[in-house]
């Protein structure tokens, strides 16, 4: 028989890596828009539902959920895959529910065949720097001023970068 082409492979490894690890279904895009509001009410960078559910709608784009308590959503294009949110639940913070997430979501971007795991945090976010920081995310960018902060001056984004390679062999941890 003849090989199926990348693409077929790439959905049935979506399929299974949506039932191991969270699906939208286990959270609606109105739970999330109230999660990220919630979270993200003193920065200004709030995604209303309407760019939630528009991200939902791109293939490319996979929700990782925890419950009702919090959500990422990831843009996975091998070998490549970007967190493009991480919000937990302001009720439900300090429980360990950002590292629980984040390791499904890493575990996702890993099955489905990220190498390489970027994503980009408010300079002036510590506690999801550390966050970061302990997963094995090292800063590769940074853009200045990114961030629109109401009433203040702009916040830098850092760009943070995840290896698998390097996270196998502690490069990663050490930087």
């Amino acid at each position: 028989a003849a090989p199926r082409p990348a693409i077929f492979a790439r959905r049935r490894c979506r399929a299974i890596a949506r039932q191991r690890l969270g699906d939208v279904a286990d959270m609606t895009p109105e739970r999330m828009a109230e999660i990220h509001a919630a979270a993200f009410a003193e920065t200004g960078e709030v995604w209303p539902m309407s760019t939630i559910t528009a991200m939902l709608a791109r293939p490319v784009i996979e929700p990782v959920t925890l419950g009702q308590d919090g959500f990422a959503l990831m843009q996975i294009i091998p070998p490549e895959a970007e967190i493009l949110t991480l919000a937990i639940d302001p009720a439900a913070q300090g429980r360990g529910h950002g590292t629980a997430l984040l390791a499904k979501a890493i575990a996702l971007a890993e099955h489905t065949g990220g190498e390489v795991i970027f994503l980009e945090v408010a300079a002036d976010n510590a506690a999801a720097r550390a966050l970061y920081h302990r997963a094995g995310f090292h800063q590769t960018g940074q853009r200045r001023g990114y961030y629109a902060r109401a009433g203040a001056a702009p916040v830098d984004a850092l760009t943070l970068t995840r290896s698998r390679n390097a996270a196998k062999t502690g490069i990663a941890a050490k930087s």
